[in-house]
Parts: structure tokens; sequence; C-alpha cells
């Protein structure tokens, strides 16, 4: 026995002590990276303190996800600390990331973001040289990052003895079942004791506190499920067939059949809505004379995707998780839409935008969408470019002579792209329209040429609506902003916002400040369709079929029946339609009212279940895929 015990007290205790030494640095280089994370993506050290010392936030378990985290990668290196190579510009390059996006678009970044990075390097050039001192900084930065990792690489290499095979299985055998334990808890739609007794409380609502309370690396891994969306409550073909449709408004149309050319604006907004500031003239008097309503855009300053997935669908936002992309997730078959609606009516069914095809994944999209043509930079003539974008009145152009060529009834989608920020200083040497007020100059230029630019889309839309009303055949022009501009300081030099970025949850007359857009619905035989008041974008097909003298079962039936009741769904605002709020009604205590639950049921079966409802709800689109099953 005294052998068996001496050996430990005798032979160990500087083995063990040595041991403990690696260990002991990886957890204050943990700690060290969480914190500089954390002070990144937060954009200060307010908090950071009580999220990692608290009791009752998740800190301690971060640092040991971090730290288990870097054992294994140590372990699969071979060599002590090499993890911190990899782990640490990750984590800090994402922090960043995350923060620059609040700053802009006011969300946290999500891992569904990562899936257009591509779409963020095509922009960079512009973004930069909007900001040349942020331009030579990140490109200082960048050059002193790669130096000083080949540096700690090589020091590593020189100074840190090489593991051994056991030493290395051991630390694997520890750290993988730990963190594949931790990786179950992050399934935020499943009940955890364990999760609980952690206090990591996944906030899958509120975004901004499900960051703040967990931490970037928890929320931002609560978030990597959200490919897979859960069907609501009861859903099944039974409750499917309970729905109640009128099944002869699909066979009733007595239309004319006039052309729809459907527009939405890049970040068209009404720039005389900034307080206390003058413009030298109004830039849309066109637009401002022919306002039907507004669209209260689901989306802030970018994430145009989701604007048109609802305006094109018929589908909300609200009924998918908190950040998600229709267009790069879940459009992966054959959806219903206005295109696959009018082509059943015999229309042809034209997409435009003047940039890459592959942005937003809007090729594999439109083709989803049931649109038989998309035209894009790829293929549509030279442009005109105000900036470094085709400018509106180019597109115009081309609208018209597409509209002119066609055989057939059209409808015909476009998304214009002059609008797109940032909104430099010297893209418009001619600019006519002139900023005075209480504004930086820096703000007050970036306000003049956003001005500038609405006033050119103003003047294409004057001429497109001249054209159109000397037409022989009936044309409806539809015309909306998918989201308030990225105008950053503006905003809150003005006063208009307290922050660069509108917020996510609010009284409603605060959201609708900071989300509505102008919308204009206009037809040549009947003129301005008025009084619409502030709609969703997912609204704005029952608007369009119904001023064009048609009827569907699911666009002028589901959501006409929606519409009598809600004129804004959003996923923390429900507006009725006497302009009463029921703020956060997906997560509050009273039942879903029947409508929305409805159409939340039908929008899940058409995009993810197995559609039951596309016979009854959605003919033209059964019909046009009865071949092609999209399942």
């Amino acid at each position: 026995m005294k052998l068996v015990l001496s050996k430990p007290l005798t032979r160990n205790p500087d083995r063990v002590v040595g041991d403990l030494y690696p260990v002991l640095n990886l957890a204050l280089a943990a700690l060290l990276l969480i914190v500089c994370m954390e002070w990144i993506a937060r954009g200060s050290l307010h908090d950071i303190g009580t999220f990692l010392f608290s009791p009752a936030r998740p800190g301690f378990t971060t640092l040991v996800a971090v730290m288990l985290c870097l054992t294994a990668l140590d372990a699969l290196f071979g060599r002590h600390y090499q993890s911190l190579l990899v782990a640490a510009p990750v984590l800090l390059v994402t922090a960043f990331m995350s923060h620059q996006k609040q700053l802009y678009l006011s969300d946290p970044l999500y891992p569904s973001d990562l899936l257009f990075g591509r779409q963020i390097l095509q922009l960079l050039p512009a973004m930069l040289k909007a900001q040349p001192v942020t331009a030579v900084a990140l490109a200082a930065g960048l050059v002193l990052a790669v130096a000083s990792g080949v540096m700690i690489w090589r020091f590593i290499r020189m100074y840190t003895p090489a593991m051994a095979v056991k030493a290395r299985f051991l630390r694997l055998v520890l750290a993988l079942p730990l963190l594949a334990g931790l990786g179950s808890l992050m399934e935020y739609s499943h009940y955890s004791w364990v999760r609980d007794r952690l206090n990591i409380l996944p906030m899958m609502w509120d975004q901004k506190e499900n960051y703040r309370h967990n931490g970037f690396l928890l929320a931002f891994t609560f978030n990597i499920p959200m490919a897979n969306v859960s069907a609501p409550a009861g859903y099944g073909e039974n409750t499917i067939a309970d729905i109640p449709s009128d099944g002869s408004a699909f066979a009733v149309n007595h239309s004319t059949r006039p052309d729809v050319i459907m527009i939405m604006s890049e970040s068209l907004w009404d720039p005389t809505r900034v307080p206390d500031v003058a413009l030298s003239r109004d830039p849309m008097p066109s637009i401002r004379s022919r306002q039907s309503g507004h669209v209260f855009s689901p989306e802030f300053g970018g994430m145009t995707a989701n604007v048109e997935f609802e305006a094109l669908t018929g589908f909300s936002n609200a009924f998918l998780p908190y950040g998600s992309i229709p267009y790069q997730q879940y459009i992966r078959r054959n959806v219903p839409s206005l295109a696959t609606f009018f082509r059943s009516e015999g229309y042809s069914s034209i997409a435009l935008h003047p940039f890459q095809s592959w942005f937003w994944n809007r090729a594999e999209v439109y083709k989803s969408l049931g649109f038989e043509e998309f035209r894009s930079e790829e293929t549509l003539p030279a442009m005109e470019k105000r900036g470094i974008f085709a400018s509106d009145a180019a597109l115009t152009t081309e609208i018209i002579q597409t509209v002119e060529a066609a055989d057939n009834p059209l409808f015909l989608f476009a998304v214009t792209l002059q609008g797109h920020g940032p909104y430099e200083a010297d893209r418009y040497a001619d600019r006519s329209v002139g900023v005075t007020g209480a504004l930086s100059n820096g703000a007050a230029v970036s306000l003049a040429t956003y001005a500038q630019g609405v006033a050119e889309a103003d003047a294409s839309f004057a001429r497109l609506i001249d054209w159109a009303k000397n037409r022989e055949r009936d044309t409806i022009v539809v015309l909306f902003g998918d989201h308030l501009p990225p105008l950053g300081h503006v905003y809150v030099e003005s006063g208009y916002m307290p922050e660069m970025v509108a917020t996510r949850r609010a009284p409603l007359d605060t959201m609708k400040k900071e989300h509505e857009t102008p919308l204009v619905v206009w037809s040549s035989r009947t003129g301005l369709h008025n009084r619409i008041g502030t709609v969703s974008p997912a609204l704005l097909p029952y608007h369009i079929l119904k001023t064009a003298g048609l009827g569907d079962p699911f666009y002028t039936g589901v959501l006409g029946k929606v519409q009598a009741s809600y004129s804004v769904i959003d996923r923390h605002m429900l507006m009725e339609r006497d302009g009463s709020a029921l703020p956060d009604w997906l997560t509050g205590p009273s039942e879903i009212p029947a409508p929305i639950s409805e159409y939340r049921q039908l929008q899940f079966d058409m995009m993810f279940g197995k559609q039951f409802a596309k016979e009854r709800f959605f003919p033209g689109f059964n019909w046009l895929n009865s071949g092609n099953p999209s399942g």
C-alpha cells in the first residue's frame, strides 16, 4: 500500500504542476478571447463583467465551452496553444461582422448570413469607397493580422513541445463528449432541464436580448438550427381540409387582363420626413401625388430579398425563424407566387434586375417561383450607370421596351438598383437637391446624395406613368420601397431615430416611422387605388389582383380575409385595420387569431409540408406543376 500511494506523492507532483500550466494558460486565453469577442460584438465593455461572473448568466458555461474547443483543437494539431491561431481569428472576425451588421441593419450576425458572403464581397468596394479611412484601416489591420499570425505560429512551433499521443487522446476523450453534450442543449425548441440550470435561455423572439443575455457565441449557436422550420401546432391534412376556400374565385375572373408592372424600388423612402432639415425641392412629387399608402417593411437598411419574398409570394416572414433568409435557405422547390398565378391566367412572366443573377440566389429562386425569364446584368443590354449602379432611367427604358414587345399580357417584376447605399459624396456630379439644417457636413452630403437618387427615381416613375396612360392595353403600375435607406448619422443627428438603425420592438407609431416606405398602386383604366393605408408586403398580391379585377382562392380569398382585419403582420407587431396594435402577438398568452392561424398553416404547407392545399387554394400553381411535383 505504501508503495502504491507513494508513487504519485513522490514522483508526480512536478509533472502534475507542469500539466496544469497549459490548462491555466488556456483558461486565461479563453477568458481573454471571450472578453475581446463580447467587447467587439457589443461595441462596449458594458455588461461583460455581469455576463461572465453573474450566476444568472451563462458566462462560465461559455468559458468552459471555449476551453473545451481549444483543448480539442490542440489535441488535433498536436501542440499546446496552436488552437488559438484558428479560434481567435474566427471568433473575433465573426464578432466584428456582428457589430457591423448591428450598426447598419440593427440585427446581430446569424449563421444564415454566412450564406451570402459573396454578396458582401461584391458590394465591399462600394462600401469602402464611401469610407476611405475605414478601408485603409481595414487593409492595415488585415496585413497586421496576417503578420502577427505568422509570427505567433512560428513562436508556438519553436517554443511549445509536441504532445504525446496519449495526452492528445485523453484530451479528445475529455473534450469531445462534453462538447457534444453542450451541443445537444442548443436545440431551442425543446425544453432542457440542464440548460435551464446553466441559465442558458434561448430568446429566439428577441435576438437582441438573446445575444445580450447568452453572449455572442451561445446565441449564434442557438440560431444554427433555424434552417429547420417547425410545423405549426395541429398541422396536417385534416387541418388544411378544414380551412374554408372559395373555389369559385379562380373560375369567375372577368378581367380585361391588363399588363401588370410591379417595381420594387431600392431604398425608396420619403426624405422630407427627416425633421429640422430642409430640401431645396420636393424630390418625389410624382410619387407623392399618386401615393396609395405605405408598405410596412419587415427590414431596415438592407435584406431586400426578404421584402421581395413577401411581395411575390404573399407569404410572411413573421412565420419563419428570426433572421432567416427564405431566398437563401428555404426555397428549394416550386412555390406559388404572383408569377405562377398570372401564368395560369395566360400571362407571360418576366423578372428584371440590373445586377448579377446569383445575387440573393435570384436565378434559382425565380425559377422556383414560376418566372419564365429572368433578365439580369448578364443578359440585359449595357445600361447607363449613376455612380456604380445601373440607373433607374435605363431600367425604366428596358421595362417599357419589354412590355411593348410582349405578345401576351405580361406580369413584369423589376427590382431597381440606383438607390442602393452607401450614398457617397461624388456619386452625382450634377446633384440638384440641396440640404440645409442641423446636420454635420458628412450627414448633409449623404442625405443630399440620397435625395438626388429619389428625385431620379421619381422622374423615371413619372415617365412610366405618362407612357402607360397612352397605351391601348390597360396597364397597372405598382411601385414600392423595400426598406428605409441606411442613412446612418442622418437619423441620429436629426433626431429621427435614437440610433442609426431601426428598432425591432417598439410602440406602433415608432415602428411605422422606422419601417414605412411609399406605395403606389395605379391603373390606367381606373386610376389610383388609394386609401390602402399601411400594409405588409405580403398583402400586396391581394391589392394587385383586386385592382386587376382578378380573383384567387388564396391571393384574394385567404389574404382578403386577413386584410379585412389586419393590415400589418410583423413578427413583433400585428396591426388591425383600425390602427390598433397587438404587440408580441406570436409569443403572448392569447391565441393567434383564426385568419392568421389559417394563413400560417397554408404557408407552411406550401413551403415545407405536403402541399395538401395546392389544388383548392392554389389552382394556378397546381395546374402549372401538375406534371412536375414540387414536393
